[in-house]
């Protein structure tokens, strides 16, 4: 028993084992010795004996300083270049045509290429060259096809031509869809079933190849987005815009209606796209109708990355699509990891490809990006890492105590180990605790480009309105929810300070963003001593009585008013959320209801309206407001979308005048004039209130000394190639943090024999005794 409490107290106490054993056990040990020592045996058998106990203890003390027995990668891992990081949800799809979820996007943004990137250090962020060799060149043309110049009318312009040049020598990753014999002929191209009998993963092929990256590779992906058994997310809005696509799509449907049933393969080489042409190898020109200044924002998506006809049609064959072994499952890509395991229940790993070339480290950031380290590499060949290993967490305790053990190079923070983790100092500024300093971990903190909202359904009769004089009551009802709610608070308890409020749609980092007092929600806020101060709730209090519920009592009927918050089904430990949103309403007397669904159930109420009030959110596909004001677009409704494409108007709300702005802010560039027209759209939202704001969430991770060159960023995510380990430091650290404490073992194991000994002497000399009687006895 009292060894296992010892081995219990494990290396954090061992400071207070040592105490106990310097001034309690050893001395006890040796007095037990010396004891032991005053028994006459012949020879010096319990001098041997004690020295070899001695020995034993003294090794089993070294021994602590010298192995790590928790270690959960192989020993063979040990000081080799690998990044360790986590993943909680299994990606559904790698295949750049349907991927869309931020989950997805850690593993195909360091696999694919797309023309552009943006650039790791510098903010706002800036769009640059990938495997482009130049920035695209954009011509708009009239309608008689004639060129125009740059800053006309968007009225004028009846389409706009991006012309893009890739860099010559740019080669795919080593896989079997390039595989080919010495006369050229593919190897995996017509597999039957006995030719894949022993293939069980990508990696069981025995022979790749590569070939060079060509402009029909970026066109070909571009033509998948239309595909019909694809389903691409973005195909509905990349139909609006790139010159023909919807008329592609409906080609390829009666392409595929009149295939013979077992063929997989649609070879879209053999089908033109109007929109789209390549000029030569190195060349390829996209056409979209209009103007979009945003699309030159979706080149640096794994969207528009390439896919070569190879893969495609060596994962069409079915005795492959039979063994999962699909392009959704091994993507193929130019990029500078490629991923050789996949096993999304344990592990994911990211391996170096050996083909990829020719980029570096930027040579210049922002001020401040010297001094914190992140120019120390600048100018050197990327990437640093040569393997990046994923494990699976649906824990996260198991996670974060790897994280301390030096397992986990990154972690973000969990609500749990939040206070042990952070510490607010000065004025309510973040960083970590003294005990996470001590170890080297170091806080890093950035503003999400998100927004987490609680929106209102305006077609419900009650929170929406349905004729003039409702509306105008649902909108005074939404005001005084807006200042009931108090979303500071919600931060603080449930977020952990870990969030800004919000007074607009648009997003800090976001250009239309404003901070300060021209930032704020004059329906929510006052400004007090140079910052908002949320309004009283005798303000809301009145809006209500003016909207029709005095005391939350509707005064034409008598009964106490009684409203609906759609949430998706919740765990045990989001009633505190609730009961806390409750609260919040209850403030005006406001009933609230929850009506919590399935995830399938609660999407099907969104699309046809049946939700009151839901939460939602929404992370930005790039960095312009336009990406988060459409969001309550007119024509983006959910309910009566005519478009054919994804609705994003949750709220269905729709102005007319706010819509009519939204038309004429989205084909400008950002300027001066650019913000009039978005403080217009804004101060519409504030006064009509389609949206409780919420917050804009702040992301926190913590990293371990010897990672380095982080600097966090949510637009770009093909930052890993810029990451750079000290892999050295690791090991000490390690070692350091883990080492076993085995010396109550071992002194447990002395203390045993030492108690036993005398017995067992004690009974060797009543033996040795009894045979000298019986000696004696025979002699007489």
């Amino acid at each position: 028993m009292l060894i296992c409490i010892f081995i219990s107290y494990g290396r954090q106490n061992e400071t207070l084992l040592n105490i106990v054993a310097k001034e309690w056990i050893v001395p006890m040990l040796m007095t037990r010795i010396s004891d032991i020592q005053k028994i006459q045996l012949k020879g010096n058998k319990t001098k041997t004996i004690v020295t070899i106990l001695v020995c034993v203890f003294s090794f089993l003390l070294a021994a602590c300083d010298q192995m790590v027995w928790n270690n959960p990668y192989p020993a063979s891992d040990s000081g080799k270049n690998i990044l360790y990081n986590v993943f909680t949800e299994r990606p559904k799809h790698l295949d750049p045509v349907q991927s869309y979820s931020a989950n997805e996007i850690q593993f195909t943004a360091q696999i694919y290429q797309p023309p552009l990137q943006y650039h790791y250090l510098k903010r706002p962020f800036t769009l640059i060259p990938y495997t482009a060799s130049k920035m695209p060149l954009v011509t708009y043309y009239d309608h008689n096809n004639e060129p125009l110049f740059d800053h006309v009318e968007a009225d004028e312009i009846a389409y706009t031509q991006y012309e893009i040049s890739i860099r010559p020598g740019v080669l795919y990753q080593p896989h079997p869809a390039f595989a080919a014999d010495k006369a050229g002929n593919w190897l995996y191209h017509q597999l039957a079933d006995k030719d894949v009998a022993m293939v069980y993963q990508l990696s069981d092929f025995p022979k790749s190849g590569t070939r060079e990256l060509t402009a029909h590779d970026y066109v070909y992906q571009i033509k998948r987005l239309a595909h019909p058994k694809l389903h691409s997310p973005i195909y509905g809005l990349m139909a609006d815009y790139i010159v023909g696509l919807r008329e592609y799509a409906n080609i390829l449907k009666d392409t595929l209606y009149n295939q013979p049933e077992h063929a997989d393969f649609l070879n879209l080489n053999m089908y033109p796209l109007a929109g789209v042409d390549v000029v030569d190898d190195y060349t390829y020109r996209i056409k979209i109708n209009g103007k979009y200044p945003q699309f030159i924002f979706w080149l640096a998506m794994p969207f528009f990355a390439p896919i070569p006809w190879e893969a495609d049609l060596f994962y069409a064959q079915r005795v492959l699509i039979d063994k999962n072994i699909t392009l959704d499952w091994y993507p193929v890509g130019t990029g500078p990891y490629m991923l050789t395991e996949n096993n999304p229940n344990l592990r994911m790993v990211l391996e170096k490809n050996p083909n990829f070339y020719g980029e570096y480290y930027p040579e210049e950031g922002m001020p401040g990006d010297f001094e914190n380290g992140l120019l120390a590499d600048a100018g050197e060949l990327i990437p640093f890492i040569d393997k990046v290993i994923f494990s699976r967490e649906r824990e996260g305790i198991p996670r974060w105590n790897k994280f301390l053990q030096g397992y986990y190079d990154v972690t973000g923070i969990g609500a749990d180990s939040f206070d042990q983790a952070v510490q607010l100092v000065g004025q309510g500024e973040a960083t970590v605790t003294e005990a996470m300093s001590q170890q080297g971990i170091r806080l890093e903190a950035s503003v999400a480009v998100s927004t987490y909202y609680i929106g209102f359904n305006m077609l419900d009769p009650v929170v929406g309105g349905t004729t003039t004089e409702t509306r105008n009551a649902a909108r005074k009802l939404r005001q005084a929810i807006s200042i009931a709610v108090d979303y500071e608070e919600y931060i603080s308890i449930f977020a952990n300070g870990r969030g800004l409020p919000a007074h607009g749609p648009v997003a800090p980092a976001v250009p239309g963003y404003r901070q300060g007092r021209v930032g704020m929600n004059t329906i929510v806020y006052d400004w007090v001593n140079d910052s908002p101060q949320r309004k009283s709730i005798n303000v809301a209090k009145r809006l209500l009585t003016e909207a029709g519920y005095p005391n939350g009592i509707d005064q034409r009927t008598g009964a106490p008013l009684v409203l609906y918050f759609d949430v998706t089904a919740r765990s045990s430990e989001d009633r505190a959320f609730l009961d806390w949103m409750r609260k919040q309403f209850h403030k005006l007397n406001i009933q609230l209801v929850v009506r919590s669904t399935d995830y399938n159930r609660f999407q099907d109420k969104i699309r046809k309206g049946n939700a009151q009030i839901f939460e939602w959110g929404w992370h930005a596909d790039y960095p312009d407001p336009e990406n988060f004001l459409f969001l309550l677009y007119g024509p983006q409704r959910k309910v009566g979308n005519a478009s054919g494409g994804t609705a994003n108007n949750a709220a269905n709300y729709n102005n007319p005048e706010y819509d009519r702005l939204f038309e004429q802010m989205k084909d400008m560039e950002n300027g001066v004039a650019r913000q009039m027209i978005i403080d217009q759209m804004v101060e519409i939202l504030r006064n009509d209130a389609p949206w409780l704001w919420g917050f804009h969430p702040k992301e926190y991770g913590l990293y371990h000394a010897w990672f380095k060159n982080v600097k966090p960023n949510r637009i770009s995510n093909n930052n890993v190639k810029y990451y750079r380990i000290d892999t050295d430091l690791r090991e000490r650290k390690r070692k350091e943090w883990n080492r076993p404490v085995l010396w109550p073992m071992g002194l447990g194991l002395v203390l045993f024999v030492i108690g036993v000994l005398p017995a067992a002497l004690a009974y060797r000399r009543y033996e040795s005794s009894k045979a000298i009687s019986g000696l004696s006895l025979r002699s007489d």
